[in-house]
């Protein structure tokens, strides 16, 4: 007997009971596999929730205060198990290799060619995605000013393509600091690349489209790409042109640019090359404020890159845990990262994974009132 729970009933339901500072789990439905999926909701001292599956590592919920001091998702969700496995989570792991590599990758001199579109260009690790599968329960834990989850993922050899045994824990963690915390630690037994993120769909507002939401990117480059959307290798500015976020823009205000790179995305959907004091440095990368609500978004990461994706692709065929269609622009991706292709592109940052090595990233979404 499948199990079909409302996120919003759990959301609500469960965590009314909870002590502040704590980790509940639940079973959230079960999927065509037969396999239970798990939902935890953690909450802070100050009330804030948050909720991530164990299917796909997904971002069910981030609520977070506006100005008038009431809380509002800001994270797209479905609204049940059933349809989330349905159509597929919205906000969830991606890997082995998040983004585009083009025509597959060499390395120590062979070749491995992964599961292409019909133009060469394999999406997010290509099939069976990481966003289907259920992550093993490493444990939870409670601590004075924070609680969470830590997440596993075993990929064996050969996995999607890829050379080698890949081990990766995922950790969410919601601090007393009004931040929700992604981190990722992965080891593998064999030369490989690896580039995971989360596909994580904000919206500052909770409902609406973002267009109107102000957005702050610290990068003055995108790499551009060609008409497949794999990068060409080039770096190019983001002065005078529809990419520019250096300073505080509204999203939508040159998303229907005719500049041949938003043509080809039909909307943003580019790498940024982030600022860095040094690689590796847990930086700000975007910044957006909802201006109704007050809501803000510092996002920070450790990786080079940001992936800033409008959802061009949604066309009214996912309804979200709100019952609104999902259309363009109602929500705004944004997936840190390595830069897309880089095992094909020697001039980006290696994402090359030794034995012996542990790969370490950490991207923080922290939430404060403008």
């Amino acid at each position: 007997m499948r199990v079909q729970t409302v996120l919003t009933a759990v959301f609500v339901g469960m965590v009314s009971s909870a002590q502040a500072g704590t980790v509940n789990t639940a079973v959230f439905g079960t999927t065509k596999d037969g396999a239970p999926a798990h939902i935890f909701t953690l909450t802070n001292n100050h009330g804030m929730r948050a909720q991530v599956l164990d299917y796909g590592g997904t971002v069910c919920a981030v609520e977070a205060p506006g100005r008038d001091g009431k809380p509002a998702n800001v994270i797209l969700c479905q609204k049940d198990f059933a349809s989330i496995e349905a159509t597929g989570p919205l906000s969830a792991l991606t890997g082995r290799y998040a983004n585009r590599i083009g025509h597959g990758f060499t390395i120590e001199g062979k070749h491995y060619d992964l599961a292409q579109n019909p133009n060469g260009v394999t999406l997010h690790g290509g099939p069976p995605p990481y966003s289907r599968r259920v992550l093993q329960t490493v444990r939870t834990f409670q601590n004075a000013n924070d609680a969470g989850v830590v997440l596993r993922l075993a990929s064996p050899d050969g996995d999607q393509g890829f050379p080698g045994a890949v081990t990766l824990d995922v950790t969410y963690t919601l601090t007393d600091n009004n931040d929700f915390r992604m981190e990722y630690k992965a080891t593998a037994d064999k030369t490989t690349v690896v580039n995971f993120t989360n596909h994580t769909y904000y919206n500052l507002a909770g409902a609406g489209n973002v267009e109107n939401q102000v957005m702050t990117i610290m990068a003055d480059q995108v790499t551009p790409t060609d008409a497949y959307q794999v990068p060409t290798g080039e770096f190019t500015n983001v002065a005078g042109t529809p990419f520019d976020f250096r300073d505080p823009t509204p999203i939508g205000k040159n998303i229907r640019s005719t500049d041949p790179q938003m043509l080809i995305g039909r909307g943003y959907d580019h790498n940024y090359v982030l600022k860095k004091s040094k690689p590796g440095a847990l930086e700000l990368a975007v910044r957006i404020t909802d201006p109704v609500s007050g809501r803000t978004l510092d996002l920070l990461t450790t990786e080079p890159g940001v992936q800033v994706y409008s959802s061009n692709n949604f066309n009214g065929s996912i309804v979200s845990a709100t019952g609104a269609t999902l259309r363009a622009t109602d929500g705004l991706a944004l997936e840190t990262q390595h830069y897309p292709d880089s095992p094909n592109k020697p001039n980006f940052p290696s994402t090359l994974l030794r034995p012996g090595e542990t790969f370490n990233s950490a991207t923080v979404m922290h939430f404060s009132v403008r």
